[in-house]
């Protein structure tokens, strides 16, 4: 069987490194906030171009410290798109503001940035810019309209670590950048696992402050906080990978390369990269009008593909929107399939491609 993604294959290849690594804490005595996490965070800061980055529990709690650290509130609006995991929003909702729809472009599936000033109100306190997929939003016309209001920018990184925007890496625009760790990610932790990287070195400490309780110093709370921390065996086994994500990024690459070359002429849309942008290919997404047969076809032949996303945000009910024009996610989501994709699936990405073909085939 062929999976969409593969965390386990890369355990696997990487096994003695990572079990060392988990030796090294277990033997260490200190299990949250030690000295693994602290050498993450320098050297995912380094790794993103930011001055600072701490570690938290998740990619969600990363985007609802961010919010929070930019003191978004009840009655506030923040900006982002309906074609997203349902996480982005979830921090929306949590932080107390309400969730603005921005339609995507066609081609990138990132925020359009034509539409997006006619969205901003006398209540917007910030935009959040998903990097969907692995390609990068066009974040110089969102800045130069952020700074234009006043208004803060969160990038939401979870699917990007190492995209870069003429060759400065997404996480280092924005007033803050959030990443998720979760396992299938690119830079993916053996459990759940985030950050939040910036230059503002303000926002950059309030958000290690809401992270732990607010605690300024141990058992003294100057603000409300949370507990969102990430742990020090998940900070070492990503201690292991992060030298390794460039080299992971350029497999993706290949194996991306492969794909256009076996699936061109097909009926069917294949990636596409914006000038200036490199695409890390956290997921490989085509689009096809038939895409469920598809999907089906593929999993008799014991290939599993998946969809990201099938229902929009705006359409879920905890979600939910009215009387927004949001055509392109709505359409987009009928659509798209993620074929499978990760640094460790070689050669069997043979397979997929051969099943593509034979499904035409067969029409």
């Amino acid at each position: 069987m062929i999976l969409c993604s593969d965390p386990h294959a890369q355990f696997l290849a990487h096994q003695d490194a990572i079990e060392a690594a988990i030796a090294r804490v277990l033997h260490s005595g200190r299990y949250i906030l030690g000295p693994e996490t602290q050498a993450f965070e320098r050297e995912f800061a380094q790794f993103t171009e930011t001055a600072h980055c701490y570690g938290v529990a998740n990619g969600t709690d990363a985007l609802l410290l961010a919010l929070k650290a930019c003191d978004v509130s009840t009655g506030d609006e923040v900006i982002t798109v309906s074609l997203t995991a349902s996480a982005t929003l979830s921090a929306i909702r949590q932080s107390g503001a309400t969730a603005v729809y921005v339609d995507i472009e066609p081609k990138s599936y990132t925020l359009d940035c034509e539409l997006l000033e006619q969205k901003i109100t006398t209540r917007t306190k910030a935009i959040i810019p998903v990097h969907l997929y692995g390609h990068p939003a066009a974040m110089e016309q969102i800045l130069e309209i952020a700074r234009k209001h006043d208004l803060y920018v969160i990038e939401d990184c979870a699917q990007a670590h190492g995209a870069t925007l003429d060759g400065k890496p997404v996480g280092s625009f924005g007033d803050l950048g959030c990443f998720s760790f979760y396992p299938t990610k690119n830079l993916g932790a053996l459990g759940d696992g985030g950050a939040v990287v910036s230059n503002d070195k303000a926002l950059a400490e309030r958000v290690g402050l809401l992270r732990e309780y607010g605690w300024a110093q141990k058992f003294d709370s100057s603000v409300h906080g949370w507990n969102s921390r990430l742990d020090e065996l998940q900070a070492a086994i990503l201690r292991e990978k992060l030298p390794l994500l460039t080299q992971f990024n350029n497999t993706r690459a290949k194996l991306a390369d492969k794909y256009h070359r076996g699936l061109a002429g097909l009926d069917l849309v294949l990636p596409t990269v914006r000038q200036r942008c490199s695409h890390v290919y956290h997921l490989y997404v085509i689009r096809l009008a038939n895409r469920d047969r598809l999907l089906d076809y593929l999993k008799k032949k014991d290939i599993l593909a998946g969809i990201h996303y099938p229902i929009p945000v705006h359409l879920q009910a905890a979600y939910r929107s009215t009387g927004d024009d949001l055509d392109q996610s709505e359409a987009i989501c009928d659509e798209v399939l993620s074929l499978p994709m990760y640094p460790e699936l070689g050669d069997r990405i043979d397979e997929v491609i051969a099943a593509v073909q034979e499904f035409y085939q067969d029409q």
